[in-house]
């Protein structure tokens, strides 16, 4: 989807924040139940469209994305790297409504999606098992599901080069010699959860050891990204750094952006270390005050993208920078955190408009329309994506459980 129209977020966000600040006592009530109300349509509604999604998807695979033009979905095996949003998705649905059908599918995938904790042939552990088993064992407490956590903490962990102090991302090839992706800070929550809940605490230093060797290379002055840096991983040495999916090696990639403020805002969760804090701070105001914000706050696919504002967005970036900052809002107080807070309600009501979010029935069962995967490969452009459903209802959520 392209739209014309944008301005800097940053008179957005400052409207926002003095309309919240400066409101009356009134208007913050008002607005919860705005948000309340919008909140609970919303879960109702994933309810009976992931009930399409799950007769679009066949029991032995996991559903991947839809293809408006030909009317047809698209599934994926098991070892996808988004394997496990989609049984997570089932179960944040379950969480908020209860519904029985719901999480019997949900414990149906976990099934299919079990046997790939012993995985090791990249660093996406972390996405495949934590987003499912790991929301599985915190609803249920089943204590199988703490058992797949652990053992999937141990094959992520193999992936870890002492040497260069990483965990590497992909494996060699004739175009990156060790390549560690912005995106690889999700999977440290698998490690910091396990370590912080009864297993070794080695995970835990390797997750800190990620996180500091990351912020030492992977960020430019302005907080922004480089998505790819490849390293020597025989002495940590920086061989180059580049992108996979963005615009351009120098350029911002919006979803990993996104995944570098959610990552810094969970290492700040699990270790307090108030570097991880600013970190997750200076990355809020890059991507807040940055002029090629839409007005929606939904992104463009990268924040340099050729062609703003016709660009393509990527409504998986918004719902995961929503999600990020809700977090962000816990750890800081007064206008910092009405800024977060007000940022991400403008993101989740765009994306929970007739603009982003699908009707009843179409889509293929998905629940957002217009993110973007990787458009320099022509992958995945203007389509629904199960992250974007997971991190956009993870975020709300996290609305209703720390806002109203």
């Amino acid at each position: 989807m392209k739209k014309v129209m944008f301005v800097s977020c940053l008179l957005l966000i400052s409207g926002g924040l003095i309309a919240q600040s400066g409101g009356s006592k009134k208007n913050v009530a008002n607005k919860k139940q705005q948000m309340k109300q919008m909140i609970d349509e919303q879960f109702k509604f994933a309810v009976q469209q992931y009930k399409v999604l799950a007769k679009n998807t066949p029991a032995n695979v996991m559903p991947k994305t839809y293809h408006a033009k030909n009317n047809k979905s698209e599934t994926s095996d098991t070892k996808w790297w988004c394997s496990g949003f989609y049984p997570g998705s089932l179960l944040y649905i379950y969480e908020y409504t209860k519904d029985a059908a719901t999480l019997k599918e949900a414990e149906a995938r976990l099934g299919i999606l079990e046997k790939e904790k012993h995985y090791t042939g990249n660093h996406d552990l972390g996405f495949m098992m934590f987003c499912s088993f790991g929301n599985a064992y915190r609803i249920t407490k089943n204590p199988a599901y703490k058992t797949t956590i652990d053992t999937s903490a141990a094959s992520l962990s193999t992936r870890y080069r002492p040497a260069a102090k990483v965990i590497q991302s992909w494996n060699s090839s004739s175009k990156l010699v060790g390549p560690v992706i912005i995106d690889n800070m999700m999977n440290l929550e698998l490690l910091n959860w396990v370590s912080a809940n009864g297993g070794d605490k080695k995970y835990a230093a390797i997750s800190k050891s990620h996180a500091d060797k990351t912020i030492l290379n992977h960020f430019r002055p302005d907080y922004s990204s480089y998505h790819v840096v490849d390293y020597d991983m025989k002495t940590g040495e920086v061989v180059k750094k580049v992108t996979w999916q963005g615009a351009a090696d120098s350029s911002a990639w919006s979803r990993g952006q996104g995944w570098g403020l959610y990552g810094y805002t969970m290492m700040y969760r699990f270790t307090k270390d108030k570097r991880y804090l600013d970190q997750a701070r200076n990355i809020a105001k890059f991507l807040l005050n940055n002029p090629n914000m839409p007005a929606d706050m939904v992104p463009y696919w990268d924040f340099d993208a050729p062609g703003i504002p016709n660009a393509d967005r990527d409504a998986s970036a918004a719902a995961l920078m929503a999600s990020a900052l809700l977090e962000l809002g816990q750890y800081t107080k007064n206008a910092e955190r009405n800024t977060y807070v007000s940022a991400a309600e403008k993101m989740l009501t765009s994306l929970s408009s007739n603009a982003y979010r699908a009707k009843l029935g179409e889509n293929g069962g998905f629940l957002l329309m217009h993110s973007t995967g990787a458009l320099p490969f022509k992958s995945e452009v203007d389509v629904p994506l199960t992250y974007a459903d997971y991190y956009y209802l993870e975020a709300m959520l996290r609305y209703k459980n720390w806002y109203l």
